[in-house]
């Protein structure tokens, strides 16, 4: 695959990962549901209900909620989350199902999508100890995206005087003490995921660990 993609090689990945995580998330009992994820204070199910949403809102519907939410996002997120959540986990992941060839997204590149999917399936597959890991041609991109602005995660600031290398792809950038990992690994720590430093090697570590933990 061309170290460029088009926004359609995007989306397809895109695809192609919401598809992987439904596949996970069909064997999955009750406590499953409700385990904590990565992703602060939501169950893997909350999650699950927030992907729904994101692959939902159009950019008018984005807007008309966040104006509802007066700029509150953890606020707009809540309410699309319980929107999209279902009576019981059951119907929570079909409605899961209906949205995994969904491209409706509101603002920014479409990396930044790709990404929504890629670290919210790890938020959920890791505190459930599920293997499956998404393909370094589909991280790659986000990765780049995130190392180079903070959009949807604080990437940019999480890496600041780091040099980040991955040792299963070509991914690198920046200068200063060593960073290094997998692509994923690499990856979930600029969003501020901490349990993934323990995955990473080198003297910036410490670094990166200290922006990672939560305030």
């Amino acid at each position: 695959m061309s170290e460029t993609l088009t926004r359609d090689e995007l989306w397809g990945l895109a695809h192609a990962e919401r598809a992987a995580l439904a596949e996970d998330l069909g064997g999955l009992d009750a406590a499953q549901w409700a385990r904590r994820s990565l992703c602060g204070r939501w169950t893997v199910e909350e999650v699950v209900a927030h992907l729904t949403a994101a692959a939902s809102l159009g950019r008018v519907r984005w807007l008309a909620s966040v104006l509802g939410a007066r700029f509150d996002f953890d606020l707009h997120n809540d309410r699309r989350l319980a929107e999209h959540r279902g009576a019981d986990p059951g119907e929570t992941l079909a409605r899961f199902r209906r949205i995994v060839r969904s491209s409706t997204s509101t603002f920014g590149p479409t990396e930044a999508w790709l990404g929504e999917v890629v670290v919210h399936a790890q938020d959920i597959r890791r505190p459930l100890g599920l293997d499956r890991t998404p393909p370094v041609a589909a991280v790659t991109p986000v990765a780049r995206l995130f190392v180079a602005r903070d959009f949807t995660v604080a990437g940019r600031t999480a890496v600041a005087g780091l040099r980040v290398e991955a040792t299963d792809g070509p991914f690198r950038a920046g200068a200063g003490p060593l960073v290094s990992g997998t692509t994923l690994a690499l990856t979930m720590a600029m969003a501020g995921r901490v349990a993934y430093c323990d995955d990473l090697a080198g003297p910036g570590v410490p670094t990166l660990r200290e922006r990672c933990a939560p305030a």
